[in-house]
């Protein structure tokens, strides 16, 4: 069985990154199309870096995407505690159905929802209807990432912080918050991928001029994908990558320097 699953890994990870190679390879393509390689150049990173219209954009999708993950993360956090202090089981399992409805439901219904009460507000479609949409689906992400960490939490600590004399803001913030912190910036991290990647809700959402790069590469792809875009997907993949990387080490040395710790305190 062992023998098998190496080859089978190997195997998926080249079906899941031959297509991002395939468009990192023809970003550096001195051709206009990903037909034939024409030979090696920068030209289309200096296209991007010139085309204010797409960079404005990236930094548009950015910060809707920040602002909608921290806001998302905060109700999110503050639903999961809610729902947790929740002691009768029926009405907590229907909140958390009533909180699963946007994870489960059709991206496009979605969509049409958001647009249909915006519309019925007569809130001009742009900026704020864009972030009101990305915090919305994200808050139940948010909550299923916080929710499982405050399960798995020692009841016993709060007993004895509250034995203690803490006060419930003190109780939440010195003892409840740091054991849930892994699934609070999972859960940030969680809609913050969400958000960039969204297309379907912001499609129906978005207007007066402003737009994301999801639905930008959409609209432009329908005339032809620019090796510009596969330039600034290039950019967009080793960013993320060396997130990723940089994450992975400082858990690393964080693992690193708490094993020392553990050990003293076990001898």
């Amino acid at each position: 069985m062992k023998k098998m699953r190496t080859p089978y890994l190997i195997f998926m990870f080249l079906v899941l990154s031959l297509p991002i190679l395939y468009l990192v390879f023809y970003s550096f393509n001195a051709g206009t199309t990903m037909q034939g390689f024409a030979g090696f150049s920068f030209k289309h990173y200096s296209e991007l870096w010139q085309d204010t219209r797409l960079i404005d954009i990236v930094l548009e999708t950015g910060i809707v995407a920040l602002l909608s993950s921290l806001l998302a993360t905060i109700i999110g956090t503050l639903g999961a505690l809610a729902i947790f202090r929740v002691h009768r089981r029926t009405i907590k399992g229907v909140l958390l159905s009533l909180n699963n409805v946007l994870l489960v439901s059709p991206d496009v219904i979605i969509g049409a929802a958001f647009l249909i009460l915006f519309t019925t507000l007569k809130l001009s479609l742009g900026f704020m209807t864009v972030l009101l949409s990305h915090i919305a689906f994200s808050i139940p992400i948010v909550v299923l990432m916080v929710l499982p960490r405050l399960k798995e939490m020692n009841p016993d600590l709060v007993l004895a912080a509250q034995d203690l004399g803490a006060r419930p803001t003190q109780v939440l913030g010195q003892v409840t918050i740091p054991v849930i912190t892994p699934g609070i910036v999972a859960g940030f991290f969680m809609a913050l991928t969400y958000s960039l990647d969204d297309f379907a809700v912001t499609f129906f959402v978005t207007g007066n001029g402003f737009s994301t790069l999801a639905v930008e590469i959409y609209s432009r792809a329908r005339q032809g994908v620019s090796l510009e875009i596969n330039a600034l997907s290039t950019l967009i993949f080793l960013l993320s990558l060396a997130i990723a990387l940089a994450y992975y080490f400082i858990n690393k040395v964080g693992k690193r320097a708490k094993t020392p710790e553990l050990k003293e305190k076990v001898k």
